[in-house]
């Protein structure tokens, strides 16, 4: 693909995915906004990266500073970064053992797109044998996924020209501990939960990343294409970089 080439000649029907691995929260942070860029400008379909991150509490705009009820430095000590965003939602925890989908991708309806992040969740964690339901509807506090009254799944977003940044978070088998150290997602006594400890089963994170974004792909009506990440650096190589 020519790095003039209009989106529409580009197949757009296709949904780009591409794994990153494990990688710090700014690192991916500071992708993200050059591939919403591309995308703003037609250069490149609708894409989801998905990755691991270093420990790091993220902040959104409706966070309360008392979601963070200990000093920056006694987190730090824990090896856990903190960072504001731009997204919706609350204090969150990504970290090894926890996938993150942050799909870059153009949409009209944003609750309707967020009903499909949680029902692409629900479905891939039925597949593992953990059931679990979406909670939109009842509020913008409880969006995500739940199994009983424990969080599973989180989404945050943020939309700028119509085209989304950010995403969905699923705990698979990580340490869930950091969640103890925060008033997680702004709701006090909420307990995390995560696929190895509801199915008792560990080294699901291959299998449940390809449910999320086969998922996603199809929720949004498109054909799933595995990207590199090289391959995407030379998509947005003549993309100046643009934060927004």
């Amino acid at each position: 693909m020519g790095s003039g080439t209009p989106c529409a000649t580009i197949s757009c029907v296709d949904l780009w995915t591409v794994h990153l691995g494990r990688i710090p929260y700014r690192e991916a942070l500071a992708l993200q906004q050059r591939v919403r860029a591309a995308r703003r400008q037609e250069l490149i379909p609708d894409t989801v990266l998905t990755l691991e991150h270093d420990p790091v509490y993220t902040r959104g705009r409706r966070s309360d500073p008392a979601e963070l009820p200990f000093a920056a430095n006694w987190y730090a000590q824990r090896g856990i970064e903190i960072v504001d965003v731009d997204r919706g939602g609350k204090v969150t925890y990504h970290g090894p053992g926890q996938l993150v989908a942050y799909p870059i991708v153009r949409v009209e309806d944003v609750m309707g797109f967020v009903s499909d992040l949680e029902r692409v969740m629900v479905d891939a964690l039925a597949e593992e044998g953990v059931g679990a339901r979406g909670r939109a509807h009842e509020g913008r506090d409880f969006t995500g996924v739940w199994v009983g009254d424990r969080k599973i799944g989180s989404i945050g977003l943020h939309i700028s020209h119509g085209v989304t940044m950010h995403g969905l978070s699923l705990n698979v088998d990580g340490d869930l501990a950091p969640f103890e150290w925060i008033v997680a997602c702004g709701l006090g006594g909420v307990a995390m939960t995560s696929v190895e400890r509801e199915s008792g089963r560990a080294g699901r994170m291959d299998c449940v990343r390809k449910r999320v974004t086969h998922g996603l792909a199809e929720a949004l009506g498109h054909r799933q294409r595995l990207v590199t990440p090289q391959r995407l650096e030379r998509a947005l190589a003549a993309v100046p970089s643009t934060v927004g």
